[in-house]
């Protein structure tokens, strides 16, 4: 890789690769990075009709076909290509963070009871089903209608939606391309965290590093904030199977170059890309929903302990996606379908998707780390447009295999660990505890420096765990 700059490091286009790879992050972070990072780059550059470049961000590291924190935007009138494997199994996995007003002193005071209710009420683990059962009828109209959907069966607030991207519902979605066995896996699992790297945390302000953006998004040091870390749950597990295994027989049958079979797309204006699209908006809804659900839960678990505490919505962004978005290519701004598997959206100031009192601020970017570690707000850029079609890293990224992790770990070891360090984790798996080891990441603040310092986002608060509901 050439280095261009501190934090910036590209890869040539050559031989069959249609657009140079832009890799972001220290030289330590570099270093450290999976090998198969820039392999899984180099793939997705050669695909059809991709703009600019295929990015990575500094939190970057192997994934299923496309690299876990990669970015690239796709022209549907060039021959653009949509990938599954460029959004991910988990569609729509994605950080909602609620503020509470509520010091670390007032938590701590309750700090035990509040652990052992939050995790009674919020259902965690693989396999974890909630007391909500949907008949065909409610399924296909959480399908089309996402957050907003959950708000009309009075699973959370309307204010809420102002707050969620979409407005809380995806447009385009198209239940019919949702499988029977998507749906079934789907039926009680709506509210619910699931297992992986999944979580609810109560987490105190820590640092400040942008006083007026902060201030403008509600944060205040010592106070907490409540963060939700979950996704489209089996039924964006389905999708993303069913949709990747007819893409690879799609592309096999019709002679589509394939860089790596993982890596199977069709064409955006093909019917099966539109098929895809419309069970992956879907998938989005799914989670915009479930997400809400489990806001909904928590202001009911923390209305026991606070009566005054009323958790009003922070922001609630997605990391698992493909958008369509106006972006300006150098040339004329046109409509990219911009795929961010593990890289959250981070629009700039003045952006025409933000609520007026965070546009001179630019959209939150909420980062999540691991049990033990800290979390980060940060607010999108306006360089970041033309770095990355406005995105930026999601979280630290493993540097460890769950495998690895087993090796090196126990549950109980971790658990204990953080409980002499004021954390409580709370978690039916004390297998998913050792997977998630805090030392089986990246430092995330470094990643997050990294970030900054490319100019894909800015730091605005810094956030330290005090209760960790773990999946």
């Amino acid at each position: 890789m050439d280095k261009l700059s501190a934090t910036s490091w590209q890869i040539p286009a050559v031989g069959p690769m249609r657009v140079p790879a832009v890799v972001y992050g220290s030289e330590s972070l570099i270093r450290g990075m999976d090998e198969k990072v820039a392999e899984q780059l180099r793939n997705v550059a050669s695909l059809p009709g991709i703009v600019r470049a295929a990015y990575a961000m500094p939190d970057a590291h192997w994934g299923y076909g496309f690299p876990v924190g990669g970015v690239a935007a796709f022209d549907a009138d060039e021959g653009g290509v949509i990938s599954a494997g460029g959004v991910g199994f988990d569609v729509s996995c994605g950080v909602r963070t609620h503020l509470t007003g509520l010091t670390r002193n007032q938590i701590v005071s309750v700090q035990s009871q509040l652990a052992d209710a939050l995790f009674r009420e919020i259902p965690a683990g693989l396999g974890s089903h909630s007391a909500i059962a949907l008949d065909e009828a409610e399924m296909t109209a959480m399908l089309l209608g996402g957050a907003r959907w959950a708000i009309g069966r009075g699973h959370g607030q309307a204010e809420d939606l102002e707050r969620i991207e979409e407005h809380g519902c995806m447009p385009g979605a198209d239940p019919a391309e949702v499988s029977e066995q998507a749906r079934k896996r789907q039926r009680r699992e709506m509210g619910t965290l699931g297992s992986g790297n999944h979580y609810l945390e109560v987490q105190e302000v820590a640092e400040i590093f942008d006083n007026a953006a902060a201030a403008a998004f509600g944060l205040k040091k010592g106070e907490c904030v409540v963060s939700i870390h979950c996704g489209s749950r089996g039924l964006g597990h389905q999708i993303g199977t069913e949709f990747m295994r007819e893409m690879a027989i799609a592309a096999e049958a019709s002679g589509w170059p394939l860089p790596d079979r993982e890596l199977a797309y069709a064409p955006i204006k093909s019917d099966l890309g539109q098929r895809y699209l419309g069970a992956m908006r879907c998938a989005i809804n799914c989670a915009l929903a479930n997400r809400e659900i489990i806001g909904h839960l928590t202001r009911g678990v923390f209305s026991q302990f606070f009566s005054h505490a009323e958790l009003p919505l922070f922001f609630d962004v997605s990391h698992n996606t493909c958008k369509v978005e106006p972006h300006h290519d150098g040339r004329s701004i046109r409509q990219l379908y911009v795929h961010r598997k593990g890289a959250t959206r981070a629009f700039g100031p003045n952006h025409r998707s933000l609520p007026d009192e965070l546009m001179p601020f630019g959209q939150p970017v909420l980062i999540g780390g691991s049990m033990g570690t800290a979390s980060y707000v940060l607010a999108g850029a306006s360089s970041g447009e033309a770095l990355s079609f406005s995105s930026a890293c999601h979280g630290a990224g493993r540097q460890m295999s769950r495998h690895q992790a087993l090796k090196n770990w126990s549950g109980r070891q971790i658990v204990d660990e953080l409980r002499g360090r004021g954390i409580i984790v709370k978690s039916p798996s004390q297998r998913g505890v050792a997977e998630e080891a805090p030392g089986a990441y990246k430092d995330v603040g470094e990643v997050v420096d990294a970030t900054e310092a490319a100019g894909l986002a800015k730091k605005v608060a810094k956030l330290a765990p005090v209760v960790c509901i773990k999946g």
